[in-house]
């Protein structure tokens, strides 16, 4: 039966990508059109920046000579760590509009998000963004000259851009399949807040679909056409990732296999091998 209750799938996401908002301390030095160069990192994370006015251009690359990504404030660029990529203020633009942030996510969930970047993306931002607006008109006023406590300020409004930014990628889906594409889709979202809420239990393809308010036949459709990936998979690889980030920090195969869901340590330990092997 479909549940009453509409899920909090972007508390549901945030748990499982635990993210960690970098913002700078201050802007970086000079105006005009000075580029900045952005090295690969093979850490999880995006880079986040924020154009509030003006205009820029994004480059990496794979792009090829010549080629470029244009933005117009206000906007986001978004760009995966493992791309290195250069941002050049345009047309008169000085860099007291651009401000920087690296959104560090250190969850599970944190690959199946990444995916979803394969290219840099401009997300631009319409004015009933209240929220999205209120904290860039804070973050210029705030980088305006050294104040106390600024770190820790500037820190916190990092994390409201990354909340209001998913917001607005969950509310704006562009077609391209995934895990904010999932999140975007009511029925989509119910199965994967309760995977994300709850991956060790024994799910099934009838209960996921349950939980949709759909038959299994047509969650099986749906589910994998707009995740780009059949339930199963996508909870196999969950469970995966869960697995592994337990194993590294320290908790032993049989805690590992019970927090992801693994029927036993015999299961986990195969499913480590494979990805090794891969």
């Amino acid at each position: 039966m479909p549940v009453s209750v509409k899920p909090d799938r972007l508390s549901a996401l945030l748990r499982g990508l635990a993210p960690r908002v970098e913002m700078p301390p201050r802007m970086p030095e000079g105006r005009g059109a000075a580029t900045l160069h952005f090295a690969a990192s093979a850490e999880p994370m995006l880079h986040l920046h924020v154009l509030s006015s003006g205009s820029v251009q994004l480059q990496t690359p794979d792009m090829g000579p010549g080629a470029v990504l244009l933005a117009s404030g206000p906007a986001f660029l978004i760009c995966r760590a493992d791309h290195a990529h250069a941002v050049t203020p345009m047309d008169g633009t000085t860099h007291d509009s651009l401000v920087s942030a690296r959104a560090f996510l250190e969850g599970p969930v944190a690959p199946l998000l990444l995916a979803g970047f394969v290219q840099p993306r401009v997300v631009p931002l319409a004015e009933e963004e209240s929220l999205l607006q209120h904290v860039l008109a804070l973050l210029r006023s705030e980088l305006s000259e050294p104040r106390c406590g600024q770190p820790a300020l500037l820190n916190r409004a990092g994390d409201i851009i990354f909340i209001g930014l998913l917001r607005h990628l969950i509310a704006h889906p562009v077609g391209h399949g995934g895990l904010l594409e999932g999140l975007a889709d009511p029925r989509i979202a119910r199965a994967l807040v309760a995977i994300h809420d709850a991956p060790q239990n024994d799910w099934t393809l009838e209960s996921l679909a349950q939980h949709a308010g759909m038959s299994r036949t047509a969650f099986a459709v749906r589910f994998r056409d707009t995740m780009d990936s059949p339930p199963g998979k996508y909870l196999s690889t969950l469970r995966l990732h869960i697995a592994q980030r337990a194993v590294h920090s320290g908790q032993g195969l049989k805690a590992a296999a019970s927090a992801s869901g693994y029927a036993n340590v015999s299961a986990l330990s195969r499913a480590l091998s494979r990805a090794r092997d891969t």
